[in-house]
């Protein structure tokens, strides 16, 4: 029976991945399956928060795993890069760190599943662990990226915030993709090697799972493929979007009337204290009111304009339901989430698949982008004006809320999910 499923998930080192697996996981649980969580060292409490076992992957890991913060805050010289020239300076050193935390966690990991004996393994990552592939039971990847992450003649390369018309940048972006992941890509296979499998070809480092593969893209912003992926493997969710506590936003001193607009730029991004601030100079000049999520960083600000409001931290689908726009790096859990609930995105990039999410909204007509850090005061009211103005795309994106909702892309996930556990 249902009830006796256990689903382990292992969302990747990152809050967008995460969270994403706890909409999944609780529709598992709505449904009677046991959801637990496999946490990487830093999300302890995460999943406990919201009702769910987890279950750590121990001390030892920690000494072997990326610091993510600290990678970011050594890294971020990157971000007022090109997508292209952030291939050197951020890309390629990502994906080392990513395949060094692969395996480091293997042995741990191998001995945490004999444990748990899932019934299926959910996993939200970019890179394949082979305790998960030798297990022995049905494993579900999750693209909680962007679609780019599966690769198609049609679609333009991963990462590269390249538009949907191919050219000579697609090739040369590809070119420079690969040679600087070859010397991860060779260290992986040869782990894999080790562990007795065979290693997805370069430059992909996770491949398809043979039992059920999710994405997230909504039908409204997905491309169109030369070699159509199969219904029976891969699932489009149209949306994951997990349940929030309700929040009620504060009252304002001044503007209480005007439209709502939530500005966050992820766990990671908030670390951009400067850039806020020069936003919430340009926020403190329109007739709306601002919420922003400052992550950790709250206390960096001392004082803010009457019609801006800032916290470490928002139940950002209850939030993004009553907003009337939404300003975000183009990370696929808050695109979605605009999406869902009808709401225009201004998308902000600063790395990884949030270029692609940005040239996606403005190609799509569901938003604009506009460069984090190259803009003037004027750029940034102007194209806030323009969206909370466009009545066009807010109708549109309205009809394509209803759609969204009523797929039910969580709902969908997990059925998929308890189907192929058996």
């Amino acid at each position: 029976m249902t009830a006796s499923k256990t689903i382990a998930l292992f969302p990747e080192a990152s809050y967008g991945a995460a969270l994403n697996c706890v909409g999944i996981a609780q529709e598992l649980r709505r449904l009677g399956a046991r959801p637990v969580f496999i946490c990487h060292p830093g999300f302890s409490g995460v999943f406990a928060e919201y009702g769910f076992t987890e279950y750590q992957l121990g001390d030892s890991v920690s000494q072997q795993s990326t610091d993510w913060n600290d990678f970011i805050a050594r890294h971020q010289h990157a971000f007022r890069q090109s997508p292209y020239d952030q291939l050197t300076s951020y890309v390629g050193p990502t994906w080392e760190a990513i395949v060094e935390t692969a395996i480091g966690v293997e042995e741990p990991l191998r001995q945490l599943l004999a444990r748990l004996k899932p019934d299926a393994i959910v996993l939200d990552n970019v890179v394949m662990f082979p305790a998960i592939a030798t297990l022995g039971v049905p494993w579900v990847r999750v693209v909680s990226c962007a679609e780019t992450e599966i690769p198609d003649p049609l679609v333009p390369p991963y990462l590269s915030g390249l538009g949907a018309t191919a050219n000579e940048s697609w090739q040369s972006f590809s070119t420079t993709y690969g040679k600087v992941t070859t010397a991860s890509h060779k260290r992986l296979s040869s782990f894999m090697s080790e562990c007795g499998l065979k290693s997805p070809p370069a430059p992909l480092f996770l491949d398809a799972s043979p039992d059920l593969n999710l994405l997230l893209a909504p039908e409204i912003i997905r491309h169109e493929r030369a070699k159509p992926l199969d219904p029976q493997r891969f699932v489009f969710l149209d949306g994951c979007v997990r349940r929030e506590s309700p929040y009620q936003p504060p009252r304002f001193a001044s503007h209480n009337d005007g439209p709502l607009v939530l500005t966050s730029f992820g766990s990671l991004g908030a670390m951009d204290v400067d850039v806020v601030k020069r936003m919430i100079d340009v926020f403190a000049t329109l007739p709306y009111r601002f919420l922003i999520n400052a992550g950790h960083w709250r206390e960096d600000y001392e004082t803010v304009p009457d019609n801006v409001f800032l916290d470490s931290w928002f139940p950002q689908p209850s939030v993004v339901e009553q907003s009337s726009l939404f300003i975000h790096h183009g990370g696929n859990n808050s695109f979605c989430e605009a999406l869902y609930y009808g709401v225009p995105s201004l998308v902000m990039p600063y790395c990884w698949d949030g270029h692609d999410n940005a040239r996606r909204a403005e190609e799509t007509g569901v938003g604009k982008r506009l460069n984090r850090y190259d803009w003037s005061d004027e750029d940034l009211a102007g194209v806030i004006r323009d969206l909370l103005d466009d009545r066009a795309m807010k109708s549109r994106l309205t009809e394509n809320a209803k759609k969204m909702q009523k797929f039910a892309g969580a709902t969908r996930a997990a059925e998929a999910i308890l189907k192929v556990a058996g």
